[in-house]
């Protein structure tokens, strides 16, 4: 099992706004996407920050360019990210799973 980690930064004024946007976008696509099993979105404030992370976990490296094309490493982003995010950052991180709860 593969987990692809992506962290985001908001203003802790729009972390439950974004929480929100992130249901109804990125969580959806990703758990339709074949070959996906979970998602798990994280979130701490610092100061003025809320700092997301999300992992979803996933068959293997192949199956995910069902969701994020080719190109595994490339962040997806929706239209609406660049109103509540700091920053874009262009890559996302892949993580063999050693050890789960299944």
């Amino acid at each position: 099992m593969i987990a692809r980690s992506w962290t985001g930064r908001t203003p802790a004024e729009l972390a439950d706004d974004y929480v929100e946007y992130l249901k109804q976008t990125g969580v959806t696509d990703l758990q339709a996407t074949p070959g996906n099993k979970g998602v798990y979105v994280l979130r701490r404030v610092v100061g003025d920050e809320a700092e997301f992370t999300m992992i979803s976990l996933w068959e293997s490296l192949d199956v995910i360019k069902g969701f994020a094309g080719d190109d595994v490493e490339r962040a997806v982003y929706y239209p609406e990210d660049e109103r509540f995010l700091n920053e874009l950052a262009p890559k996302v991180s892949h993580y063999e799973v050693l050890v789960s709860p299944e």
